[in-house]
């Protein structure tokens, strides 16, 4: 298998370096944090100058390292590490969920390895980088436990352009590969379509699945398994928990939107799926309900549906929302009224959706997703939501079908989706 720079996140962690806060690597299991950390920085912390002696590295699911699971030996250990060491000095650990005990997840005291860690930061020549990816340790809260010392650094599986760095075959096959089994490193070392689907299909019923039940302490899983299924079947559909228990109660499953909304609470803190809420570009506000959902990795969402539902335009949809967030974008849904005259005379408003408003720092991109524009009539439905928004911030429509840049009559940019994806800088070209 090629070797894949991820030169996106490599340089995330190269500009938060002895920055004083412990840096924290997450993202859903198998998706590269550890190769990031103990291979790619590691290299460029020794091409710097840095020595050897100077970089403490610990994996905890090594068993060699077996014993460094009891906090006590695990504080002994890196104590020792940066104790009388003059220059900096970068502990890199792996997998440190494995010196959390059960006990500690289930609120017996606090948990000591925060503590561990906390105290390094007292020594100013200790540089401190954590991944952890298992049910223990993959939670959007974690860096509460930090004192506000936390630095999230957010890993997601491989880009297109991340994934073509390795895809032997040109770029429109490697569309189709990656839409059908997305970009988890260790997919693409798998040969044949069959491989990669088992890989894909075990990988969520037997590692996924297990780490929300289990740092969840849930005693039954109808609920979380039919909601996964659901949520698979719908990407990038309106929903809400309400709307979700009704469907439930209605297939003869009882349960409420409360016990709804926990578990979708569960699946985001496993960074299996990502929630876009809807915002009001008029209003400028938030509206509460409904949102929509998107799998982190659409080859996991097509596994979870056995590989049955292959919607293109819903799993485009959810790589271009997927890279807007890689991109450092917040994405929301946005929502826009038009008003206009009914046979009557009369005026009717009605409510029209624009895929994605984009905004990081004061840039603000508006982004419609479509299979295609074989007509001027589908232009016209995919540009109407435009026509509402009263401001000079870009619009694209990205479109899977084969073609070159242009701008139609009205100034908007109309995008190859393949193009966009492989191009960084393709949402600020002129």
């Amino acid at each position: 298998m090629k070797t894949i720079a991820r030169d996106l996140y490599l340089k995330r962690l190269i500009s938060r370096r002895e920055n004083g806060s412990i840096k924290v690597i997450t993202g859903v299991r198998r998706c590269g944090k550890s190769y990031l950390l103990f291979n790619l920085y590691r290299n460029y912390l020794l091409s710097t100058g840095v020595r050897e002696e100077q970089i403490v590295s610990l994996a905890l699911d090594d068993d060699t390292n077996r014993q460094y699971r009891d906090p006590d030996a695990l504080s002994a250990f890196l104590q020792a590490a940066v104790k009388d060491r003059g220059a900096m000095v970068y502990v890199l650990l792996d997998e440190v969920q494995l010196a959390i005990s059960d006990e500690e997840l289930k609120g017996g005291g606090p948990v000591r390895l925060y503590g561990i860690l906390n105290g390094l930061l007292r020594r100013s020549n200790v540089d401190v980088y954590v991944t952890g990816s298992n049910s223990k340790f993959l939670s959007s809260d974690i860096l509460t436990e930090f004192r506000g010392r936390g630095d999230e650094v957010r890993v997601w599986p491989l880009s297109f352009a991340e994934f073509m760095s390795a895809y032997d075959g040109d770029k429109v096959g490697g569309f189709a590969e990656y839409s059908m089994y997305g970009g988890l490193p260790l997919v693409i070392a798998r040969k044949t379509e069959e491989e990669k689907s088992g890989y894909l299909i075990d990988l969520f019923e037997n590692t996924y699945k297990r780490d929300v039940v289990e740092r969840n302490h849930l005693r039954g899983d109808t609920v979380l398994e039919n909601l996964t299924d659901i949520l698979a079947s719908s990407i990038g559909s309106l929903t809400n928990p309400k709307k979700l228990a009704d469907t439930f109660c209605s297939h003869g499953i009882r349960t409420s939107d409360k016990t709804v909304s926990a578990c979708i609470g569960h699946l985001k803190n496993a960074f299996l799926i990502s929630e876009a809420k809807r915002y009001d570009v008029k209003g400028k506000k938030y509206i509460d309900s409904p949102m929509k959902y998107y799998f982190t990795d659409v080859g996991l969402r097509n596994a979870r549906l056995n590989f049955r539902q292959q919607e293109q335009t819903h799993i485009l949809e959810n790589i271009i929302f997927n890279e807007l967030l890689m991109r450092g974008f917040h994405a929301d849904v946005g929502v826009v009224e038009r008003r206009v005259k009914d046979e009557s005379g009369k005026m009717r408003s009605s409510k029209l959706e624009i895929d994605f408003i984009c905004n990081k720092g004061s840039q603000r991109i508006y982004i419609q997703s479509a299979f295609a524009i074989p007509d001027r009539g589908k232009m016209m439905q995919e540009q109407a939501a435009f026509e509402q928004v009263r401001d000079s911030f870009k619009k694209i429509i990205i479109v899977q079908q084969p073609t070159k840049p242009w701008y139609n009559e009205n100034g908007y940019l109309i995008l190859n989706a393949i193009d966009f994806l492989l191009d960084p800088n393709s949402l600020n070209s002129e």
